[in-house]
């Protein structure tokens, strides 16, 4: 195989995941229409749904547009060598392997979030603002990206400078020493996440004494599942949105409950979106996802070991002077369909999970409140009731919320 070739593989794989992703974004779109079933009735009031419809539309345009120009720029980058003029950069400052691909990285990276930073701003602050959503100012949103940039900085550049550093000492066994490195960062950064990274953009705090903290305490005790952390986040500081999320293991594990959920929902529906999660963690779903994302991160690195010498990689992206990170890019690139395979595997996993946490809210406290939780939160967050199948099964990690009524009445 010649690095020509390989070039020529790679621009089909990107233009192709390109066709492919938006034929089943235009199905989906055909089917903004469909009739609601009948389950499904009372989420939207007339003028809510129009505004639904109006929504999903405005989104699916915006998506179609972004994703097209961000293409279209990816294809002209590899075109005209653009990764080779990057590492030419890089390498101006210096000849230390770590220090190029730090450089080489933090070029692309940079350029990315510039280039992104409008349609970012669009969609909060166009499309989310007209339909009422967006609580985020100017300030909070300039904040966030230099937060962001300085995590990136920070923890991306340290863990991508000791892989390569790894990979100059250890050559083809890199692999094994990269993939602990990972799996511990991996497993520290679900121990404390919410402890460490979350204050970074966010307020906590503990959910207050009161009828609320009392049901959800008397629940937990009903299934033998201590839980002592139970916070409260600002979201609304960005969004009307609502959410909740279960993290941590051990003293460790928390529950945080967005304040706009505490807003809309009824005490008992909270309850129930609690022991939704519990059942996450009764069920093993957070250990399963942990050792699954580790071990395909094993397997992704022993891959690249193998390739990833080879100067072919770097020649196809038309960097004359093989190195690891223009390799590291090339194989990204080249293992995008396996990737999607992974994902669409993870997500199957994911939908089941959803199913089983759902039936242990049911079997342990209650279906009901379930279902109107459920109902109020797509009707808030003005989701498509009618989703095309294929499109659901490509980008769903959750069941759709009549698949999910439908479990939870029956």
């Amino acid at each position: 195989m010649t690095s020509t070739l390989l070039f020529y593989i790679i621009i089909a794989i990107i233009s192709i995941d390109f066709i492919v992703d938006k034929v089943i974004d235009a199905l989906n779109a055909k089917h903004f229409n469909d009739p609601i079933p009948e389950a499904l009735q009372d989420v939207y009031e007339t003028e809510e749904y129009q505004n639904s419809q109006a929504y999903k539309k405005v989104n699916y345009k915006f998506g179609v547009w972004t994703s097209a120009f961000s293409v279209a720029l990816t294809l002209g980058f590899l075109i005209l060598d653009g990764f080779d003029y990057v590492d030419q950069i890089a390498r101006s400052y210096s000849d230390h392997p770590v220090v190029v691909g730090l450089l080489f990285f933090g070029i692309i990276m940079l350029g990315s979030d510039l280039i992104n930073t409008p349609f970012s701003y669009y969609k909060t602050f166009v499309i989310e603002e007209r339909f009422g959503f967006n609580k985020t100012t100017i300030k909070t949103f300039i904040l966030d990206k230099i937060k962001g940039l300085v995590m990136m900085v920070i923890i991306g550049g340290s863990i991508l400078a000791l892989i390569i550093y790894i990979y100059q000492l250890t050559q083809s066994q890199f692999w094994l020493y990269a993939w602990g490195v990972i799996a511990l960062f991996t497993v520290f950064m679900n121990m404390f996440y919410s402890r460490l990274i979350v204050p970074l953009f966010n307020k906590q705090t503990p959910l207050e004494n009161g009828s609320l903290r009392d049901k959800i305490s008397t629940y937990a005790q009903s299934v033998g599942f201590q839980l002592d952390k139970i916070f409260v986040i600002d979201g609304s500081k960005r969004s009307t949105k609502a959410n909740a999320y279960f993290s941590g293991f051990g003293n460790e594990k928390r529950v945080t409950l967005y304040d706009t959920l505490i807003n809309d929902l009824e005490e008992d529906e909270i309850v129930a979106v609690l022991a939704h999660e519990v059942g996450h963690y009764k069920k093993k779903h957070i250990i399963f996802n942990l050792i699954a994302s580790i071990l395909l991160t094993g397997v992704t690195l022993y891959i690249l070991s193998v390739f990833i010498a080879n100067p072919l990689l770097s020649n196809a992206l038309g960097v004359a002077t093989p190195s690891f990170h223009v390799g590291l890019i090339a194989f990204g690139l080249l293992y995008a369909p396996i990737s999607e395979l992974t994902g669409l595997v993870m997500n199957h996993f994911s939908r089941k999970f959803e199913y089983q946490a759902d039936d242990y809210a049911k079997t342990t406290y209650k279906a009901e409140p379930l279902v109107s939780s459920l109902k109020k939160l797509s009707k808030n967050s003005l989701s498509n009731l009618t989703p095309h199948p294929a499109y659901v099964f490509m980008h769903y990690s959750h069941p759709t919320l009549f698949q999910r009524v439908k479990n939870l009445m029956r």
